[in-house]
């Protein structure tokens, strides 16, 4: 039996009409859900691939890319947890290309936000000298979620942040109309502000943002 095969079948056992249409609904009705629970979801991965270690270890991009093929989210959500666990600072550099696949795949918050932080974030720590291509790239793309990627990137890095680029990207797309754009931008510089709140609010006097980013920033200042 294959670490799918037995995931599948535990997804399946462990299926709950009664949470799946909740678990929809507050998705937009944009996934289909099995309807397990984040703590029940991840007690079954962990449990399922340390049957299968040296699979899971050895196939994760494959085994990841497969799992975002699937049609229940609870499937991306395991893909991005397997593959967090098993790339973390063992990258190769073409792995920015599986990283955007995961990005532009069935995107919405609730796996961009993850992939953006624990892939494209520690990607980029471990080949900072990639940070300019890639981050212009998504920056530039016409693909919003790469763009929001691009925005959170650096969520978590602290003293590590590099401000200029940070301050860049949210002065770059400060205009954006779009939702998702302006609470990253809120998001990142709310972060930020744990580390140097003074430069934060200065930059948001000094800079023209939507009502919504302005508000998320200064939220806790």
């Amino acid at each position: 039996m294959t670490f799918l095969t037995d995931l599948t079948q535990a997804f399946r056992e462990n299926a709950s009409a009664d949470n799946a249409g909740p678990m929809e609904a507050y998705m937009k009705h944009h996934f289909q859900f099995y309807g397990i629970k984040a703590p029940l979801r991840k007690q079954i991965t962990k449990q399922i691939g340390s049957q299968h270690k040296t699979e899971v270890k050895n196939n994760a991009r494959e085994i990841g890319l497969t799992l975002l093929q699937q049609q229940q989210r609870e499937f991306h959500y395991a893909a991005m947890e397997i593959l967090e666990k098993e790339l973390r600072g063992k990258f190769v550099k073409k792995d920015i290309e599986l990283i955007e696949k995961t990005l532009i795949t069935d995107s919405w918050w609730d796996t961009v936000d993850f992939l953006a932080k624990y892939l494209l974030g520690n990607y980029l720590l471990q080949f900072p000298e990639e940070t300019e291509t890639v981050v212009a790239r998504f920056s530039d793309s016409e693909n919003m979620w790469l763009n929001r990627s691009a925005i959170l990137f650096q969520l978590g890095y602290k003293n590590k942040t590099d401000v200029a680029l940070l301050f860049a990207l949210c002065e770059k797309h400060s205009g954006s109309g779009e939702f998702f754009i302006q609470k990253a931008i809120g998001w990142a510089l709310r972060e930020y502000a744990k580390t140097d709140p003074k430069a934060v609010i200065k930059f948001v006097l000094d800079t023209t943002l939507k009502p919504l980013s302005k508000r998320e920033a200064l939220k806790n200042l």
